[in-house]
């Protein structure tokens, strides 16, 4: 069944909301679901992750999917499916076409990522609203949640580029940089300020063996340079201090985020989108978490935790949790760090049966469809 598609997104920050509704609406249509059109409140934002995207147009058509900038009177005929990503609220006239027309549209919320257990009993649930049902959508790790975003071709794409060394070898020289020397590390930092990061640093520059930390610019940056009395970098810039070098990243669109992921030894993510994306590059990482009131993000951590350990080695497990608990805590990881030898062969190995776990009852998107042909 085809449907159409109106998908709206409000860029608080730190683009996790674009960056989940933008690879949302690209797989809707690449998968031939039908036709999309997102509406992003702010373009200059959004731009940041598709550069070829002009934040002066209302509407222009990227990949396939009509970008439409969001207004509050926003007043177009509503498409057959309405999306509202993280409980942004609709504008009213548009609203209003929704409650008037027949049949009505299908309504959803996609809610936040949680693996909270609470989340398998909210999935799918209906609010009324008027003569419309509002359905929210919860994304997740179990055959009772709605799944996570993962293009049907992801999996088999991420595992050819790491079988390919003569490509990786060429990704590492278009960064200014040769294959990684035996023993060397290389990390990607792509994190919220934590005062956990100079330890970090800290271990790295001390270490025994030599760690490539690859930097995109954005909000950890400035603590890297901090740690190593540095005032100021720009994208290109490399700087060397012990056993570390840091080459300072230019934002990438979401395609270069992901082959970035997929060459490293050791993802640091943040948010929703970059820690779903470092689970299906099938590396190590740690997530650091968006920092919520009386650390209720810790409880969030913990559960996803909890799922994500339970088949390592319980001395591996703990120890992977006390360091992103560090992390997020803001407490020093250096010590922690010394012992990162013991268990990276381990979690390497690990680290691949996840995703295929998690995939063994579909991605969102195929659950999405699958609920929608029950609504329409």
């Amino acid at each position: 069944m085809a449907f159409n598609f109106d998908i709206f997104c409000t860029v608080v920050d730190n683009f996790g909301d674009i960056g989940v509704t933008w690879r949302l609406a690209r797989q809707l249509h690449d998968e031939g679901h039908g036709p999309v059109r997102l509406w992003v409140d702010d373009l200059a934002s959004f731009a940041r992750i598709c550069p070829t995207l002009d934040p002066s147009r209302e509407t222009q058509c990227e990949q396939g999917i009509t970008i439409q900038h969001w207004h509050a009177d926003a007043d177009l005929a509503p498409a057959k499916v309405v999306i509202e990503a993280f409980a942004c609220e609709l504008p009213a006239p548009y609203k209003a076409r929704m409650q008037a027309i027949t049949p009505p549209p299908a309504w959803l919320n996609l809610e936040y990522l949680s693996a909270e257990p609470w989340v398998e009993g909210c999935h799918a649930l209906p609010s009324p609203q008027g003569r419309l049902n509002k359905f929210f959508f919860f994304p997740g790790f179990t055959d009772k949640t709605g799944g996570l975003l993962c293009e049907q071709s992801l999996m088999a794409r991420r595992a050819a580029w790491q079988a390919d060394e003569a490509g990786l070898a060429a990704y590492w020289g278009g960064l200014g940089l040769p294959p990684p020397a035996p023993g060397e590390l290389r990390i990607s930092l792509f994190a919220y300020e934590s005062a956990a990061i100079p330890s970090l640093v800290e271990a790295w520059r001390r270490g025994a063996c030599p760690v490539t930390l690859l930097v995109p610019v954005g909000r950890a940056l400035p603590q890297v340079l901090n740690a190593l009395g540095v005032a100021a970098a720009v994208p290109g810039d490399r700087i060397t201090d012990g056993a570390l070098t840091v080459v300072v990243l230019p934002m990438t669109d979401q395609a270069g985020y992901d082959r970035l992921l997929w060459s490293c030894d050791l993802n640091i993510v943040r948010g929703e989108d970059s820690f779903v994306r470092a689970q299906w590059a099938a590396r190590p990482f740690l997530w650091h978490i968006y920092p919520q009131e009386e650390d209720y993000h810790l409880v969030k951590l913990e559960a996803f935790l909890d799922r994500y350990l339970a088949s390592h080695p319980k001395p591996q497990a703990e120890w992977i949790k006390g360091l992103m608990l560090a992390l997020n805590r803001g407490e020093s990881c250096e010590e922690l760090w010394q012992t990162w030898d013991d268990w990276q062969a381990s979690w390497l190995e690990q680290a691949p049966k996840w995703p295929t776990a998690l995939l063994a009852g579909g991605d969102l998107v195929t659950r999405l469809v699958k609920f929608l042909e029950t609504k329409i």
